[in-house]
Order: C-alpha cells, then structure tokens, then sequence
C-alpha cells in the first residue's frame, strides 16, 4: 500500500511517537509508577544539600524544619526502647556507654599504674617528700606582676583567704631571683605569682621552694566572689580537704602533689570546706566549695569563690630561672596538640 502524504500523515505520527513515550516512562519503573511520583524523584534526587537553596530564608525554614524532624525521630527512638527496656525488665541488656573525648583518650605510656614500684620509690624522694612524709607545713607567699590593678589584687587577697597560712606581698619592681632567697631564708614552702594583662590576671607561676620545681600555667575565667551566683558566705579559717580528680601520668602527678603541697595535713572536718583540682582535657578547674548536710541521705554544696581555670605550659627543674633553667616538660602547641584525643596530664 502507498504511503498516505500530506497533513494526516504528520498526525498520525506524532499521535503514534506520544503513546511510545507514554510506553517507555510507564515501564521505567517497577510496578508501574505514575508520572507523579517519577517527577517528584526527580525534583528530589539522594545526593540533596541544603546549601544548594540559594534563598537564604527558605534555607533557614528548611533547616529548622530538618532539624525538628530529626528531633522527633531521636525522641520517639528513646521512648521505643525505654518502653523495650521495662517490658524486658531484669534482662534488659546493659545501657551503652556513650562515646566521648575522654573514653577515647590516647593510650598514654607515662600512665601510673597504682601498684608500681617505681613510681613509689621516685614519689618518695622527690622534693615533695618532706611535705608528705609530714617534715615540714605549708607557708605561702603569694605575689603579683609589678604594680597590679584592682582586679588582680582583690583576686589576690581572696586566693589568700582560702590557702591556709599564706601571706601576700606586693612587690614593686622586685625580681624574682631576688625574691626566692628571702623567701627560703624567712621558711617559705612555695611561691605563687599572679601575673595580669589588660588589668585581668591572665598568668600564674608555681615555684616550690627551696629545691623546685617551677610550673607556669595559663589562667583564665577567673571569677570573683561578687561576680558569682548562689554563692555562700565567706569561708572560714578551717583547714580545708583537698580533692585531685584524673592527674593521671606521671607529670599529672608531679603537678597534683604540687597543689597537695599548698595545703596543710589534717584538715578541720567541722569546717566542711573543700578545695577541688579537676583535670579535665588538660584544663585544672579550682573550685572552692562549703558542703551542707540537709538529712542522713542528702548533701548540698555552696560555691564559696573564687574559681579560674589553669592550662600548663611549662615545668621547671629547681626554682625560678627563666634564662639559664632546665625545662623538664613544654607545652608545644603545633607539635603536641595533634590529636583531639590525647592528653598530657
């Protein structure tokens, strides 16, 4: 048969084109899904980023919106298996452990095993030996960069109120290599300088006399006792109990029994006053508390002040000696700080 020319023809061709392409766009997909859903796949494909929205609002909404359904969906996972965990009861399998930087801490070879000899035997003749073999009592002398301004030394006199037995002395223009012999001529156990920058102390030198050794540590949020909510009232001359959390290596614990070694044997009980060094990722945290006993169960505690935070830089052999001392330990940012995971203390 002759093929038929003209407008008819055209037609009839395009009709026949657009039932193939019906054909073809109804047998891509399993089960036959409609044009509908094909196009919404399209619209939304796997790989979608929210930065690819360029409109920052409808970023944001979209965001938000994001963020409340993973919300929901934590929620409802929580409620599932608390549900799960008191239908099993008594059988219910042990609650994870959460990860964190500290679980996941970097094996550290300096770590001190409780039971080790050697350890022991170095503890027991370092210079701290006197102190803790009960031969000497702490005596402080605490001192500040030249000329300090009112934060530093209203900071000053607080951090005396609290350390049994120390002394403040404002020193102008003294150096320190001239201050740490009359220190040890006038029975001085430690020195404690507390330098400031911008009228906010910002540093604090460590020197244990008369042997060493000298820390020098990075102070900051430090805050005074005004500045503090809920705080008690002002502590007492009590001898206070000393808590050090997680001074685990051995330079953990070179630097915890040198804050041991500010405070006296045999602290007053009736005082209920508590000094606190918690290391924490490296950070000393000092916390000064007064804890309450509300019933036979129940304990409170009340903040007296002040607080700071201590970061340490270096370690010292001997006493103070910024030209010519030998350094047992320095804090190398770039070299040290590779990890997130590993610590030092």
């Amino acid at each position: 048969m002759a093929e038929k020319k003209g407008p008819e023809a055209k037609k009839q061709k395009k009709m026949k084109n657009k039932t193939k392409v019906e054909e073809t766009d109804a047998g891509d997909e399993p089960g036959g899904a409609s044009g509908e859903q094909q196009h919404a796949i399209t619209r939304f494909p796997p790989t979608f980023s929210l930065a690819e929205i360029k409109n920052k609002q409808r970023r944001q909404f979209m965001f938000m919106r994001l963020k409340q359904e993973k919300r929901k969906e934590k929620l409802s996972l929580r409620k599932k298996r608390k549900k799960e965990r008191e239908a099993l009861g008594d059988k219910a399998p042990p609650k994870p452990v959460p990860k964190t930087i500290e679980n996941q801490r970097v094996y550290d070879e300096t770590t001190v095993d409780p039971a080790d000899e050697e350890v022991a035997l170095d503890e027991a003749t370092d210079e701290f030996a006197p102190y803790f073999n009960k031969q000497t009592t702490p005596k402080i002398l605490i001192t500040t960069s030249d000329r300090p301004r009112g934060r530093t030394v209203r900071f000053t006199e607080q951090l005396s109120s609290i350390i049994p037995n120390a002394d403040v002395y404002y020193r102008r223009g003294l150096a320190l290599k001239k201050i740490i012999p009359q220190c040890i001529l006038r029975d001085y156990t430690d020195l404690l300088v507390i330098n400031e920058d911008r009228k906010v102390p910002n540093g604090l030198v460590l020197c244990h006399l008369p042997d060493g050794p000298t820390a020098h540590f990075k102070m900051s949020n430090v805050r005074l006792r005004k500045e503090m909510k809920r705080k008690g009232k002002e502590p007492t001359e009590h001898k206070p109990e000393v808590i050090l959390n997680n001074f685990t290596t051995r330079l953990g614990h070179s630097i915890g029994r040198m804050f041991a070694s500010l405070y006296p044997h045999d602290p007053h009980f009736t005082g209920r006053q508590v000094a606190t060094f918690h290391n924490q990722r490296d950070y000393i945290f000092f916390r000064y508390h007064r804890y309450i006993f509300k019933s036979e169960k129940k304990v409170g505690i009340q903040e007296l002040g002040p607080r700071f935070t201590l970061k340490l830089r270096s370690l010292q052999k001997g006493t103070f000696d910024s030209k010519y001392g030998e350094y047992e330990w320095v804090h190398k940012r770039h070299e040290m700080d590779t990890s997130r995971r590993k610590f030092h203390l």
